[in-house]
């Protein structure tokens, strides 16, 4: 993973720690110091003191010659999310489309050629993939991915698709790269993506846009179901109208929190930044 930096400002050191950081997910929790060493591309002794400094700093820990992340790696994934001011915007609104559909909501944004999950509030059903904040997915095998990557000028789609997935599932080939060129194409013309059993079995979702201030397609959310329970025909027909309110509301609430001012008083009547304000 080293040495890919190509521009004179490129800082090594801090790319191989974020490799480090980056090689534990759900299947590895834990890991050796041979382990990070191997999956990081890293010498052991260069994984060895990117370990220790990020101990120091409390973003891993050591026990028993293994290491593991701890709690305060999240606050790197809340500040992005923060400072976007999206999930503060969404969580009422998924969560009153959960409440209206029985059905799991979430929203995600585009990674290279993987979709990542920003927030989600899901409904107690057994079904094929556990998903959580920060989870990948190929975005071709996905509703919301099929929305992001619909949103894309045709340049971009090109260059987005041939990076590879970092999802950890086997690379996604389409069977014909016109049929996708044409989905993706209707996607964009009517406004929301499908995906039936595409990523796994059972399970089926309906992906919508979530747009900025400018119109700019920002995020998907979509709501997801098991396909034995639900028929595509109660998708579309009930859960798609809601999906598409929340989808407008969320972006019409969105380009109103965008809009705050630069600053504000404080209690003390001092001037100060505007939380989250541009």
């Amino acid at each position: 993973m080293a040495g890919r930096g190509s521009s004179p400002d490129f800082v090594e050191a801090l790319a191989r720690g974020l490799d480090v950081l980056t090689c534990f997910d759900a299947r590895r929790p834990r890991m050796s110091l041979t382990d990070i060493a191997t999956a990081a591309g890293l010498a052991r002794p260069t994984a060895r003191r990117l370990l220790l400094t990020l101990e120091e700093l409390g973003y891993v820990r050591g026990a028993d010659g293994d290491f593991a992340l701890t709690p305060k790696v999240m606050r790197l994934g809340v500040a992005y999310a923060s400072s976007l001011g999206l999930w503060d915007v969404a969580r009422p609104h998924l969560a009153d489309l959960v409440a209206a559909t029985h059905e799991s909501s979430s929203m995600a944004q585009l990674d290279g050629s993987d979709i990542v999950y920003v927030a989600r509030v899901a409904v107690p059903k057994i079904i094929a993939l556990r998903v959580d904040i920060g989870t990948r997915f190929p975005a071709l095998r996905t509703s919301q991915g099929k929305v992001l990557l619909a949103a894309l000028e045709p340049g971009r789609l090109e260059e987005v698709l041939a990076e590879p997935s970092r999802s950890g599932l086997p690379p996604f080939v389409p069977n014909d790269p016109d049929d996708m060129a044409k989905e993706l194409m209707t996607v964009r013309a009517r406004g929301w993506a499908l995906a039936d059993e595409e990523l796994a079995p059972g399970v089926r979702s309906v992906a919508v846009p979530v747009r900025d201030g400018n119109g700019t397609v920002q995020a998907a959310m979509n709501v997801t179901v098991h396909a034995a329970e639900t028929s595509m025909e109660t998708l579309l027909d009930r859960h798609l109208p809601r999906l598409l309110r929340a989808a407008s509301d969320i972006s019409g609430d969105w380009a109103l929190w965008q809009q705050r001012p630069h600053a504000e008083y404080g209690p003390d009547g001092e001037l100060r930044p505007a939380a989250g304000g541009r």
